[in-house]
């Protein structure tokens, strides 16, 4: 009789110092100058929405949005790739984690992540919570299997590439083939928590948090690239997390256990909280490093401008205790807006608040999305993370209008985007500027205070911005040429009212809100 082979080991719940070294054993990246881990993603440096399915049953039929962002298939097809996929693991060494996605206790998941890489094992420790003892307490334990070295074939596999993520909330499976962008899997878990938490009146947002000394929360919706992490990276405040969140009754909570920020442009002068978080246990994503000093250079953007950071929330100095706080006092919806044409700060009513939280305007900023550009295009992203809700946005927002008026939080809209010209003509609004109007908002010096109308964009802006005198509020004024700004603001209210439109159903008095009808 032939000899009996053992199967290949699955290394279990390993922490990071070892992942490290297997990573680096494995030639899976190099050390930066700072400890971090430098990898690269191949051709893939951002999400592949083109590439996302949801299996479609007698749970998501009714509920989902189906359409190109929630692109349905069957769960015979799902299952026939998850077990090539599952023997394709089988052949090799492969990591097991057990985890939970969400800080809240009443509302996380448990989960077991099954890597082919050492480095996405090291990227789920950080991004979602390493426990003290894994504990399903009777919940159903998701799982989570990635194989960024699978190819999958579109003719056998029922895919639209060599690649695919998809997810079976019935049988609470995601699987993540070909694909060796990290962010996946958070966005993944990201989508699942979008879906579920709904039913239990809770809100999933694409937003970051932090908290002052007193308690007094603040969060900042936005796509990636306008400032969420960047801004809620305070010194001065405590981080509860920098991209999603739920909102109860009396709380909002961290998804996740740890950070992924964008690195292009990144200076401890103006990120030094992300900058000083770069270390030892953290990975660096498509970074380019000196081949002999491994000094990053954060300007270069050779291999992407979406250039990614992560690391653990232990790495940062000021953390929120459990990564919870209380409701939020200040809602920031942050709009990177390349026509140049919006205030640096507007304080919206709650019409404007729905309207403005469904339309998500803003810019595509080093898109995380592969097959874009470096160049700055507008977009409208519903709920500020539209390819992440599985349900219609407007469950969303009567979610968010519910919370909204139950604890009178006040909402803002924040420029990070050009002033005095569209791109290419004017200048962005810089780091300092931005922080110095969240300031502001956050000391309330903005409630309350003598605003303007301005009835073209329908919307109400501060005659003066304390922290920042110099910054005149009205953006007209900023441009020197007058006639192409009203240009600009009529090219711009039109896109507006063009997306609205897209979106039926809208309450009239939430159309009303939107520019154009002021």
């Amino acid at each position: 009789m032939g000899q009996a082979h053992a199967s290949p080991r699955i290394l279990t719940d390993l922490p990071t110092a070892p992942l490290v070294e297997l990573a680096l054993a494995r030639n899976e990246g190099v050390f930066a100058d700072s400890g971090a881990l430098v990898v690269e993603t191949g051709e893939r440096t951002g999400r592949s929405p083109n590439d996302k399915f949801i299996v479609r049953d007698a749970c998501t039929e009714e509920t989902v949005d189906w359409g190109e962002i929630n692109q349905p298939t069957t769960l015979s097809v799902m299952q026939a790739l998850w077990q090539r996929v599952e023997a394709y693991l089988d052949e090799r060494e492969t990591l097991l984690s057990h985890l939970h996605v969400g800080s809240d206790d009443r509302h996380y998941l448990p989960m077991e992540v099954r890597t082919q890489y050492a480095w996405h094992t090291i990227f789920a420790r950080n991004l979602f919570i390493c426990p003290p003892k894994f504990n399903p307490r009777g919940k159903s334990v998701w799982t989570v299997m990635s194989a960024p070295g699978f190819a999958c074939d579109p003719k056998r596999d029922g895919t639209n590439s060599d690649a695919a993520l998809m997810i079976d909330f019935t049988n609470r499976k995601v699987l993540l083939a070909g694909l060796r962008y990290a962010g996946e899997m958070k966005k993944s878990m990201f989508s699942v928590l979008n879906f579920i938490l709904p039913e239990s009146d809770v809100l999933p947002m694409h937003c970051s948090a932090n908290m002052s000394m007193e308690g007094d929360v603040t969060l900042f919706f936005g796509l990636s690239g306008t400032g969420k992490t960047t801004l809620s990276s305070d010194p001065d405040r405590l981080l509860i997390g920098d991209d999603e969140h739920g909102w109860g009754e009396g709380v909002v909570f961290n998804f996740e256990g740890g950070c992924y920020a964008k690195c292009i442009n990144l200076s401890s002068k103006t990120e030094p909280v992300i900058f000083d978080a770069i270390r030892f246990g953290a990975i660096t994503e498509n970074l380019v490093v000196d081949e002999h000093s491994r000094a990053p250079d954060f300007t270069n953007d050779s291999k992407t401008e979406n250039t990614r950071a992560c690391y653990p929330l232990s790495h940062v100095a000021q953390v929120a205790a459990g990564a919870r706080g209380g409701e939020p006092k200040h809602i920031i919806f942050l709009t990177c807006d390349v026509s140049g044409v919006l205030p640096p700060v507007s304080v919206l009513s709650r019409p404007a608040a729905a309207y403005h939280f469904l339309s998500g305007y803003t810019a595509k900023v080093g898109s995380t999305e592969i097959g874009s550009t470096s160049a700055y295009t507008s977009t409208f992203s519903a709920g500020f993370g539209r390819a992440f809700l599985p349900r219609r946005p407007s469950e969303y927002a009567r979610l968010l209008m519910k919370r909204i008026k139950a604890f009178d939080s006040q909402v803002y809209l924040v420029n990070t985007g050009w002033t005095g010209g569209g791109y290419g003509i004017g200048q962005r609004f810089s780091i300092p500027d931005t922080r110095a109007i969240v300031q502001a908002i956050e000391s309330d010096s903005l409630r309350g205070v003598a605003t303007r109308h301005l009835p073209h964009l329908n919307l109400d802006i501060p005659v003066q911005i304390p922290t920042l005198r110099h910054r005149k509020t009205d953006p007209r004024e900023a441009w020197a040429d007058k006639e192409a700004y009203d240009l600009a603001a009529s090219k711009l209210i039109a896109e507006f009212q063009e997306n609205c439109e897209a979106m039926p159903g809208l309450d009239q008095e939430i159309i009303m809100a939107g520019p154009g009808n002021g």
